[in-house]
């Protein structure tokens, strides 16, 4: 009897090793041919989408150049923007909210300066990984292409990987 329970039990495991690991993946079209374009597990970046986003970027740096600059604002005849001269104006009656305001306009004015490099280099990186890549998907494409100029297919490329 405690024979038969072993061989049961080895029977068992050998059924459940024979699944083995199973590792997550696109699935295979329900009709088992080969894709023409990406599926439902690829990642997809269309050059439309980078050029929004690089736009908004540029907007968005125009509009913090023209409405957040405070340091520049209301400036008099000196350079000295109205933010700073009311700072003065209260350090000079020994308010020691004029100290407090100096420093709080330092602060913002490095960090809308930091926040501006950052819109632009998006703005820039984003214009120029749109070019990048389209000459990188033309070569690719034409890489790829049968001696008639067809395209190759998602299945034949995905061979390329096994």
């Amino acid at each position: 009897m405690a024979w038969d329970e072993w061989e049961q039990l080895k029977s068992a495991a050998a059924d459940r090793e024979s699944a083995g690991m199973q590792l997550n993946q696109v699935p295979v079209d329900p009709d088992g041919g080969s894709r023409t374009g990406p599926g439902p597990g690829d990642l997809v970046m269309n050059q439309d989408d980078l050029g929004a986003v690089g736009h908004q970027a540029f907007i968005l740096h125009g509009d913090l150049s023209k409405g957040a600059d405070l340091a520049g604002a209301g400036m008099d005849k000196h350079g000295t923007g109205s933010t700073m001269q009311a700072s003065s104006e209260l350090s000079t009656h020994n308010f020691a909210l004029g100290s407090a305001l100096s420093t709080t306009l330092t602060m913002w004015d490095s960090s809308l300066k930091t926040l501006l490099q950052a819109c632009a280099h998006i703005s820039n990186h984003l214009d120029y990984t749109k070019a990048l890549h389209a000459n990188d998907d033309a070569k690719i494409a034409a890489s790829l292409k049968h001696s008639d100029g067809t395209a190759e297919s998602w299945s034949k490329i995905n061979e390329y990987f096994k």
